[in-house]
């Protein structure tokens, strides 16, 4: 029997030169371009639970600005561990933390969280031990590109990555009469993904219910 096919970064760059089936070096060049857009148009449209991730970490005592994982997207809920036992941190808005716990300098186990900014974030109050927290959060997938051939995109959505990436070569290329063909395979594909995610997101949600 043989083995099916599995997409890499290399295998992309290769389908997407016969797709588009111009050899010139300007489009060329474009290509790693188009699949990154791809990648980043994908990745916003899912909520995929292959990008989904548990960190444990320790926040510092008298810091109430938190350095957030690389890649982060989206945070999903965080708790920190007192006495051993795990107490959820809820999220709430800047504005909000800053009138509920104006004087950064006091200090106590933090129970609201909000973005700082894109890298970091803010609890309150100020954590008066160096507390273990745990967050759950969405992770901007690695990109791929020549030294990383893989990833979530080439192992479960493999076609969205292809077709998303033609269409992002459309604007340079310009009044392609397949464009509308790549479009519907596109949609079509992302319909088929979005569907399987809600589904996983109402899977876990049934599970946190459960639970």
């Amino acid at each position: 029997m043989t083995a099916a096919a599995v997409m890499t970064y290399d295998s992309l760059v290769n389908d997407i030169e016969t797709y588009l089936e111009r050899t010139d070096q300007a489009t060329l060049e474009k290509i790693p371009q188009f699949i990154m857009l791809a990648e980043q148009v994908i990745a916003s449209e899912l909520k995929f639970l292959g990008n989904l991730i548990v960190v444990e970490s320790t926040m510092v005592q008298g810091e109430p600005v938190i350095d957030k994982p690389a890649r982060w997207r989206k945070t999903v809920s965080m708790n920190v561990t007192v006495a051993g036992k795990k107490i959820p941190v809820l999220l709430r808005k800047y504005e909000y933390l800053r009138e509920y716990w104006p004087d950064g300098t006091q200090e106590d186990v933090p129970k609201f969280y909000c973005d700082y900014d894109y890298t970091h974030w803010l609890v309150a109050p100020t954590p008066a031990a160096a507390y273990t927290f745990e967050v759950l959060y969405y992770q901007r997938v690695q990109p791929l590109d020549s030294s990383n051939q893989s990833n979530w995109f080439t192992e479960y959505a493999p076609q969205a990555l292809l077709y998303g990436s033609l269409l992002q070569a459309m604007p340079f290329l310009k009044n392609d009469e397949r464009m509308g063909m790549w479009q519907a395979q596109y949609s079509q594909i992302m319909e088929i993904l979005k569907t399987e995610d809600v589904a996983r997101v109402g899977d876990r949600q049934t599970v946190v219910r459960d639970s």
